[in-house]
């Protein structure tokens, strides 16, 4: 086929045979692909040899950086010795049964989770998510009570793109023209003050307000009939934002008072992104079932996890023996491949401290962020924890006026960034950049980050005062 097309780029070839996700179908057809070649540490090379600055971490998940022979050398171990098994009907592997083992052992030393007990291997945080929504159905008709099927969710949550992940997402853009089946998913209010408290309402009682509409919803629908309650502790591509103070312990005292089961959605601030092993511990989180992906293998393989609490085990175990084996899973759970490489990885993590250098050098950036922009007249906000920052842009600092969605401003200046060598993510929910590098990423990388950020911010200025002015 190339032989018949001898002057047909790889540009072209991508246009003629390749189905984008999250793309413009227009955009792409007109302007192209951007294509990567290499990566090495918190570095790209793009297709025409450009040197990027990484600091999107590919999609929230290289954490241990680019480029990691020892990554490379465990798959290649793995392919050699058992390239595949699975891990239906009690058969098992090493790597599985390790991974697993590890997983828990961090949640219990590093998180303070010592309530959860069994881990369920995926592909990806939607199918993780997919499996924790049927988890949720499945204890609850183990039990005797089926009508306890409802998931609350939160407005600007993103948990995947599967059918039923799609339904837990609440944002508006991932549902439109979808015409996807209506589940039983009800959405509560997104707990980002900056953006959604009403004028002078402090962050406490924006709180105590978030607060008392979860227990009116609840009782709207009737605490007998929903389920669960799933929530990123950070919400990552709704706008990286952080929980008002106490948010999460009267959010979990709500849950518990009405027996909801917690989701906790880890799948971007899990594995160190966040400064901490896991934002359950910097939280004190107590969640039911917890959603990981990700960070796990540092996307060197698609693995996800599914970690399930001693309470919700307990009723799997005891519903057993009447109702027979535990009807789901894929054909690549605990993929022996992918397995051995989250073990190596999980070892990069923890021996080269990434954790504590996440934390040390996203403080850095964060600092050099506000040093730079925090007083530009179209940038509101600038937060984060870790290496897990965001950038929020405002038509009016004064008031917080948000400029028109269809502006998109913070898409044409992560645009220009990368014109300038620095690649970051312009959100879908709100006028928002976030900053995920990869967790290896140096303070000096940083700061030629943060050059790159405020000199594209500089050059769309005059662009962002006429959008503001529409």
């Amino acid at each position: 086929m190339l032989d018949e097309r001898p002057n047909f780029s790889l540009e072209d070839m991508d246009r003629e045979s390749l189905f984008h996700p999250l793309t413009s179908i227009a955009a792409h057809q007109k302007n192209g692909p951007l294509i990567m070649d290499r990566g090495q540490g918190a570095m790209l090379r793009d297709h025409g040899g450009n040197e990027i600055v990484d600091c999107s971490g590919g999609l929230w998940c290289v954490n241990v950086g680019y480029g990691r022979p020892e990554l490379a050398e465990a798959a290649k171990q793995a392919m050699l010795d058992l390239n595949y098994w699975h891990l239906f009907g009690s058969s098992s592997h090493e790597s599985a049964i390790r991974l697993a083992d590890r997983i828990l052992q961090l949640l219990h030393e590093q998180a303070g989770a010592r309530h959860l007990s069994k881990v369920f291997f995926g592909t990806s945080g939607s199918d993780a998510n997919d499996t924790n929504y049927k988890l949720v159905r499945y204890w609850a008709t183990l039990r005797g009570t089926p009508e306890k099927k409802k998931i609350i969710s939160r407005t600007g949550g993103y948990h995947g793109l599967t059918t039923i992940a799609s339904a837990l997402t609440g944002i508006e853009a991932y549902h439109k023209a979808w015409n996807l089946p209506e589940v039983d998913v009800r959405y509560t209010s997104c707990p980002h003050h900056y953006r959604f408290a009403e004028d002078g309402e402090s962050e406490a009682a924006f709180c105590d307000r978030l607060i008392a509409e979860l227990e009116a919803m609840i009782e709207r629908e009737g605490p007998e009939t929903i389920g669960g309650f799933i929530a990123e502790p950070i919400m990552g591509t709704g706008g990286v934002l952080i929980p008002p103070a106490g948010y999460f312990e009267r959010v979990q005292a709500v849950l518990n008072r009405h027996d909801i089961l917690f989701i906790a959605d880890e799948v971007i601030s899990g594995f160190c992104r966040t400064g901490e092993w896991f934002a359950t511990g910097l939280y004190d989180l107590k969640p039911d079932l917890l959603t990981l992906a990700k960070g796990v293998t540092s996307a060197y393989f698609p693995v996800s996890a599914s970690v399930v609490s001693e309470r919700v085990w307990k009723v799997l175990e005891a519903g057993s023996p009447k109702h027979g084996a535990v009807m789901h899973g894929f054909t690549y759970s605990g993929h022996p491949v992918g397995c051995a490489v989250g073990l190596a990885n999980l070892e990069i993590l923890e021996r080269e401290s990434m954790a504590a250098n996440a934390a040390a050098v996203g403080g850095h950036l964060l600092a050099g962020l506000k040093d730079r922009l925090g007083e530009h007249p179209f940038i509101g906000d600038i937060r984060g924890e870790g290496l897990m920052i965001g950038v929020e842009f405002t038509a009016d600092r004064a008031r917080r006026r948000p400029f028109k969605a269809e502006t998109v401003p913070h898409r044409l200046v992560a645009a220009k960034a990368l014109e300038h060598g620095l690649m970051v993510r312009g959100l879908p929910f709100i006028e928002v950049i976030s900053f995920s590098p990869p967790l290896c990423i140096t303070k000096a990388e940083c700061d030629q980050a943060v050059d790159r950020f405020a000199a594209a911010v500089d050059e769309m200025t005059p662009e962002l005062t006429r959008l503001a002015a529409g």
